[in-house]
């Protein structure tokens, strides 16, 4: 038996970074036209899938929670909560932030920009307090609460999940257990943790897909 209620999982349209093919990371790039194109289009997908939700959940990062807004805006659904926590944020890059990926790759060679992108467990070097984007990120008052040791450097995938996944356990899935309709708008990284962990949903693919930074609104229902 399929429950009715929902959630809804959408990875952020392409940020002002992402054109230029930059490593983004924890840095509070903004939408590019594109991107907020992008969103427009998840935004129809979800209304003319009659889609309502009851609760929504973003990262500190306003290409997300403005991804998220432009959904909301579409939907006639402004009015709804929103929370957002820095543990759905991306994947922080560490020194790698700021760089032009082919510049990385041609500095570091392919090879280790590959292992640093790709391997679960491996992250980039770690940001140094001389980096251009350093103090502008640790220093920003949305993390401010972050208790010592939570404010990372750099980041693997296996880390991203693990800081990822207390939000979902704590938060998200009893909401959905309760009965909640929830949406979720984040990051590539951080949501590939949330996806890893939905053994026994269903899943149903909404057709909203980009070639160039793969969006994509994603519906699970639970199963029982």
């Amino acid at each position: 038996m399929t429950t009715a209620h929902k959630l809804v999982i959408v990875r952020h349209g392409e940020s002002e970074w992402n054109q230029y093919n930059k490593f983004c990371g924890w840095f509070d790039a903004d939408l590019s036209e594109k991107g907020l194109e992008e969103a427009k289009r998840g935004a129809k997908a979800i209304k003319d899938a009659g889609m309502k939700f009851d609760i929504c959940h973003t990262s500190v990062l306003k290409r997300a929670v403005k991804t998220l807004w432009t959904i909301l805006e579409g939907t006639d659904q402004m009015w709804l909560p929103v929370y957002r926590t820095w543990r759905l944020n991306e994947r922080h890059y560490g020194g790698l932030t700021g760089l032009n990926k082919a510049e990385t790759a041609e500095k570091h060679g392919e090879e280790q920009v590959k292992i640093w992108r790709r391997s679960f467990d491996i992250p980039p070097p770690p940001m140094e307090h001389d980096h251009a984007f350093h103090k502008i990120i640790s220093e920003s008052r949305r993390y401010k609460g972050l208790k010592p040791g939570e404010l990372p450097t750099c980041e693997s995938l296996k880390d991203t999940i693990a800081r990822a996944l207390p939000y979902w356990n704590d938060v998200i899935v009893p909401e959905i257990k309760a009965g909640k309709n929830v949406i979720i708008a984040a990051h590539g990284n951080s949501l590939r943790g949330i996806v890893k962990h939905l053994e026994g949903w269903y899943y149903g693919l909404l057709q909203w897909r980009t070639q160039g930074s793969q969006e994509v609104v994603e519906e699970v229902q639970r199963k029982g």
